[in-house]
This record gives C-alpha cells, sequence and structure tokens, in this order.
C-alpha cells in the first residue's frame, strides 16, 4: 500500500460521512418540507368547507349598520301604499269589521309562518331570492326570478304613481288649489263654467284633463304629457339614488321612508274625524255583516290582502335579512315586525 493511501483512505472516509449527513439533511428537509405541505393540502379543503357552510359568504356580504335600520326596512316594505288605499277599500267593501275575523286568521296561520319562513331562510343562506332558491334546488330557481319579475312590474306601476304624487307635490303650492274649482271658459258673449267639469267634479276633471291629458280614445296616443314624463324621471332618479350603494344608501333612506306612511296615515286620521258624517263612516265601519263571510270571495281577497301586505312571495324578505348575522333571532324580528 502506498505510503500515503491511509490519508486518501482517510479523506473518502471524511467525504462519504459528509455526504451520509447531507443526505439526511436533505431528508430531514424533504420531511418538513412534506409536512408544511400536508398543512398547505389541508388548508383548501378547510376553506371549502367554509365555502360550503357560507361562512366565507357571511364575511363578504355587507351587512345593516344597526338593527333599526333591518327593522325599518321590514316595516317600511310591509307597511306601502297598497296598505294605506286598499286594506280600507277591502275592508268597506267585504263587509266592515266582518272582513277582520278572515283577515286576521288567515294572518295567524298563513302569514305569520310564511313570513318567518322567508326570514329564516334568508338569514341562513344569506342570499337574495334567486340564490336561496338555486341553494334549496336548482329545479326551483325559476321560483326566485318568478319573483324578480313580479318586482319589477310592481317597481314600474309604484314608480309612476310617485310619479303622480310629485306632480301633484308640486301643482300643490297655489292658491287656490287649481283642482279646487272647475275652470271657467269664456266666449264672446258670457263666461261659463267647463261643461265636462260640471257633470262631473273639479278634482276629476282636473286629474282627467290637466294631470293625466287623455285622449279621446285608445287608438289615439295623444303626444307626450312632458309635465308627468318629468315626474316620472324624477321618481326613477330619487330610486336610484337610494339604492346605489346598497344597503349602505338604502339603510339610511328608511329612516324617512318606513315612518313618513305613519305620519301620513295619522295626518288622515285627524282629517278624517274632521268631516262631517265621520261618525257614521266609522259606525258603519266596526258594524259587521257577519253572513258576508259565508261567501269564499271574502276570505280569498282577505288571503290576498296577507300575502301583499307582509311582502310574502316578492322576495323583498329574504333579500333584507340575507343581511343579517347568521346569529340573528329571527323569531324575535318576526315578532316584533307583526307586532308594529
Amino acid at each position: 500500500m502506498p505510503k500515503n493511501s491511509k490519508v486518501v483512505k482517510r479523506e473518502l472516509d471524511d467525504d462519504v460521512t459528509e455526504s451520509v449527513k447531507d443526505l439526511l439533511s436533505n431528508e430531514d428537509s424533504a420531511d418538513d418540507a412534506f409536512k408544511t405541505s400536508e398543512l398547505i393540502v389541508d388548508s383548501p379543503e378547510e376553506k371549502d368547507t367554509d365555502v360550503e357552510e357560507g361562512s366565507e359568504v357571511e364575511d363578504e356580504r355587507p351587512a345593516w349598520n344597526s338593527k333599526l335600520q333591518y327593522i325599518l326596512a321590514q316595516v317600511g316594505f310591509s307597511v306601502g301604499l297598497g296598505n294605506v288605499w286598499r286594506f280600507p277599500y277591502l275592508c268597506q267593501k267585504n263587509g266592515g269589521g266582518a272582513y277582520l275575523l278572515p283577515y286576521l286568521i288567515l294572518l295567524m296561520v298563513i302569514g305569520i309562518p310564511l313570513f318567518f319562513l322567508e326570514l329564516s331562510v334568508g338569514q341562513r343562506i344569506r342570499r337574495g331570492s334567486i340564490g336561496v332558491w338555486n341553494y334549496i334546488s336548482p329545479k326551483l330557481g325559476g321560483i326566485g326570478f318568478a319573483s324578480c319579475v313580479v318586482c319589477y312590474f310592481v317597481a314600474l306601476y309604484y314608480n309612476v304613481i310617485i310619479g303622480w304624487s310629485l306632480f301633484y307635490f308640486s301643482q300643490s303650492f297655489q292658491q287656490p288649489l287649481p283642482w279646487d274649482q272647475c275652470p271657467l271658459v269664456k266666449n264672446a258673449s258670457h263666461t261659463f263654467v267647463e261643461p265636462e267639469c260640471e257633470q262631473s267634479s273639479a278634482t276629476t276633471y282636473y286629474w282627467y284633463r290637466e294631470a293625466l291629458n287623455i285622449s279621446s280614445s285608445i287608438s289615439e296616443s295623444g303626444g307626450l304629457n312632458w309635465k308627468m314624463t318629468i315626474c316620472l324621471l324624477a321618481a326613477w332618479v330619487m330610486v336610484c339614488l337610494a339604492m346605489i350603494k346598497g344597503i349602505q344608501s338604502s339603510g339610511k333612506i328608511v329612516y324617512f321612508s318606513s315612518l313618513f306612511p305613519y305620519v301620513v296615515l295619522i295626518c288622515f286620521l285627524i282629517r278624517a274625524f274632521l268631516l262631517n258624517g265621520s261618525i257614521d263612516g266609522i259606525r258603519h265601519m266596526f258594524t259587521p255583516k257577519l253572513e258576508i263571510m259565508l261567501e269564499p270571495k271574502v276570505w280569498r281577497e282577505a288571503a290576498t290582502q296577507v300575502f301583499f301586505a307582509l311582502g310574502l312571495g316578492f322576495g323583498g324578505v329574504i333579500a333584507f335579512s340575507s343581511y343579517n348575522k347568521r346569529d340573528n333571532n329571527c323569531h324575535f324580528d318576526a315578532e316584533m315586525e307583526e307586532g308594529g
């Protein structure tokens, strides 16, 4: 063996030892990387689970600034223009106080349970009407689209009514009011009252001839009513400004839109008490004709009013409650709103 063979052998042994250490260190680093990779692989599964449970959606979906905004939004959605003029008309049409009995029965049996159901479904799934029904079953997604179509048509004619209201509001800053008396017609010989107005009334004449400016028949278009066009455009601008930022903007509008109808109702109540014969009207209202309760038409109209008053099936209740947290007590909300 050469003289330097021991030195070469020692160097080889050192290289082998160092190479083994390198392999072991690499193996340890690989184990660490493998352990780290296990954690990375597990985290998407947990994330998917969270998304499936809705927690990820809950974090991204906006929420009401306060519980009061949510309550006022639901109350304002239920107590709308339809309740102001439709409910007293139905009472007078269907036997006065006797109409209240089928209405209250159907409200307790059908209205409140369905109202609570829509509240709980929207809060649990945290989606709009279309998303809720698709989440329950894709085959039921058409119900959500149908509710949106219904809301679309309701919004169309409600904004027309708001346009009419804006027109009358703009014309009310006059003394006397333009619909207070029939207009006078002058000719070469003398002055006389408009015959068409004299045959009907001053308010009816102003509504058809001044506000609507209707044509003689449906075959005549009559041209563009620019006054009503401007009022309708203003109504749509108001709605867009109220909803442009979602619940962040509409949540502030509900302080006015939900409380103002009650102010109007109180004004109507005071005005009604000051009219001649108001006591007779109240007596007629609360003198029930019990025999009319045997007619199926009365129960049908009562059921229609329950759905119309609470906004059931329109998707609005689901949409409003979807901005609540999952741990919100929606049962208490339903009781509170029904009591209001």
